[in-house]
């Protein structure tokens, strides 16, 4: 009996479990399914709204400004030559690569010997053609007597013959005597031909004199030349490049010395394209004399100088496009020949243009708008200058404030929140605080740097010894430092 009654609670405590994991399981699957069956709950849609910059359309007289880069030449460049070939015996201290010459110093001196030798010839020759003129001029004197002692005696003879002739007339003389006074007379007639021949010869020989003092002349000014190009003067204050001569070298007649180079009188050429060319016509096609801006990039500060268009050059050249153009520069301290300068070159001015950030228009000229319950419009605008990170155009958004910075999440009617910010606060160059430490690393970088102009140098020394330094020159000075 025990045995059987515990068996019985055994089934009924198995059957108890079994009930229970049945119900168990049947909870479950109820459970999935009616959540399998159920919608889910879902929240009450929002709108998005973003946050976006926004400026303010406004127009102005605005001057576009085109950049190009072009490089620094010297308006007077004279190569110095020898005009003689000689001996160098003297050359001018400083004549070496980079000195510095006035107008009128004597750069190089040749050995004069032979071209003074030359002279003094030159010299005797025409001091022996001078006494050839006096003594030929005295013949002339001389000549000129003798014709007229000969034109008297013949007149005497003329009326000798004419009285023997009027005596033969009246039966007084005889005609031997007649002929005789007649024969004196002719011949007295040729002494003055003769006379007059030598009087001829005389001038004549007085024109020679005077054509050999000319060449003798021309002989002596032509020996002096020779003998004054035996020193090489400086034309104009200059600067000595690629020279190639030492004292005691014997030179050839043509043989490049030196080249000389003005510091003072620089231009600048640039290429252009063609349509950037064709802003700065006028309306007789003829260049306008733009003011130029030149910028060297020198440790993280920019040499700059100002200039003005001159003129274009005469032919594209082959192989190349565009045009290009010269400007003359004023004051270039520290600019040298050769120097790849950025310039930029102001075009005519454009009135009633507005200017928008780049990323404010796209390719197709459509911009943003903030229009009612700051919702977005669009509306296109003509592009007529691109500068920089900005460009000019004209629509009618006068007045409007318009999205910096499109977005493929921003469109017609999604509503912003307007950013916006001060003129000022815009346009003012980010300033940054120095540490002491990074301070002492710029300036030992500046004061070390040899090829930095002093006039460049001073002036960033300066402005790093402000309390606040512009963000821009710190990192161009630093990039160069590899810091």
């Amino acid at each position: 009996m025990r045995f059987l009654r515990q068996s019985m609670i055994g089934l009924f405590l198995a059957s108890m479990t079994l009930g229970l994991l049945v119900w168990a399981a049947q909870m479950i699957g109820g459970a999935v399914q009616s959540r399998m069956t159920d919608e889910p709950s879902r929240p009450a849609a929002r709108e998005r709204v973003f946050s976006v910059n926004v400026v303010l359309a406004e127009t102005a007289a605005i001057t576009p400004v085109l950049r190009s880069f072009g490089e620094i030449a010297s308006k007077r460049t004279l190569e110095l030559r020898a005009a003689s070939g000689g001996r160098v015996i003297y050359l001018a201290d400083g004549f070496e690569d980079g000195g510095t010459v006035r107008a009128g110093d004597v750069l190089v001196r040749l050995d004069p010997a032979d071209a003074q030798s030359a002279v003094e010839r030159a010299q005797s020759d025409l001091t022996d053609a001078q006494a050839e003129a006096r003594d030929a001029a005295r013949n002339v004197v001389l000549a000129g007597d003798e014709l007229t002692a000969a034109i008297e005696q013949a007149e005497l003879r003329a009326r000798a013959a004419q009285r023997q002739t009027d005596l033969v007339t009246r039966g007084a003389g005889t005609r031997a005597a007649s002929e005789t006074a007649e024969l004196a007379a002719s011949s007295a007639r040729q002494a003055v031909v003769a006379r007059r021949q030598l009087l001829a010869q005389a001038e004549a020989r007085v024109d020679q004199a005077a054509t050999a003092i000319t060449r003798a002349e021309i002989a002596l000014t032509d020996a002096q030349r020779r003998l004054d190009d035996t020193e090489i003067t400086a034309p104009f204050d200059a600067t000595l490049s690629a020279t190639s001569v030492v004292e005691g070298r014997l030179v050839s007649q043509n043989e490049r010395l030196a080249e000389l180079i003005d510091p003072d009188d620089l231009e600048v050429s640039f290429r252009l394209s063609t349509a950037q060319y064709a802003r700065l016509l006028d309306d007789a096609g003829r260049i306008v004399k733009s003011d130029v801006s030149v910028a060297l990039d020198v440790a993280g500060v920019d040499l700059e100088a100002p200039g003005r268009v001159t003129r274009t050059s005469a032919a594209t050249g082959e192989g190349q496009t565009g045009r290009l153009v010269f400007a003359s520069l004023g004051k270039a301290a520290g600019f040298k020949p050769g120097d790849f300068v950025t310039v930029r070159v102001q075009e005519p001015m454009l009135e009633n243009v507005i200017r928008l950030p780049a990323s404010a228009v796209d390719a197709a000229g459509g911009v943003l708008l903030l229009g009612e319950e700051n919702r977005l419009e669009a509306m296109t605008v003509s592009v007529f200058r691109r500068q920089g990170d900005d460009v000019l155009v004209r629509g009618d958004i006068v007045g409007r404030e318009v999205v910096e910075a499109r977005s493929p999440l921003l469109g017609v009617g999604i509503s912003v929140t307007p950013l916006r910010r001060d003129a000022e606060q815009a346009q003012a160059p980010e300033m940054l605080e120095l540490s002491e430490e990074r301070r002492a690393k710029l300036v030992a970088f500046v004061e070390g740097n040899s090829r930095m102009p002093d006039e460049a140098k001073a002036r960033i020394l300066a402005r790093l010894a402000e309390a606040k330094v512009p963000a821009r020159m710190v990192a161009r000075i630093e990039s160069r430092m590899g810091g």
